[in-house]
């Protein structure tokens, strides 16, 4: 499943956190930035809507209720690359 096929609603696992945590996809746009709800108390941190790369998209519950691999899109792909090798 690709970053940009994940609609509002559908459970996620992200790592923007230093940990797999679960969450929910909040918005139905494309691009490199989405909006979640993350569940940071399953690793001792605060549960809240906010922004996240696409690349920080683990998994998705896919239409039969199964967990699968996120993949991004050749876009999202140069836009990681690019952050990544940046010197902060």
């Amino acid at each position: 499943m690709k970053t940009n096929e994940i609609k509002k609603g559908t459970p996620i696992k992200t790592t923007q956190l230093g940990a797999i945590v679960s969450g929910t996809m909040e918005d139905n746009i494309k691009g490199n930035t989405r909006l979640i709800k993350t569940n940071g108390s399953e690793v001792g941190l605060f549960d809240e809507f906010g922004s996240v790369d696409a690349w920080d998209i683990f998994s998705a519950k896919n239409s039969e209720g199964e967990w699968e691999v996120v993949t991004l899109t050749d876009k999202q792909k140069e836009a990681r690359d690019k952050i990544g090798g940046l010197e902060w």
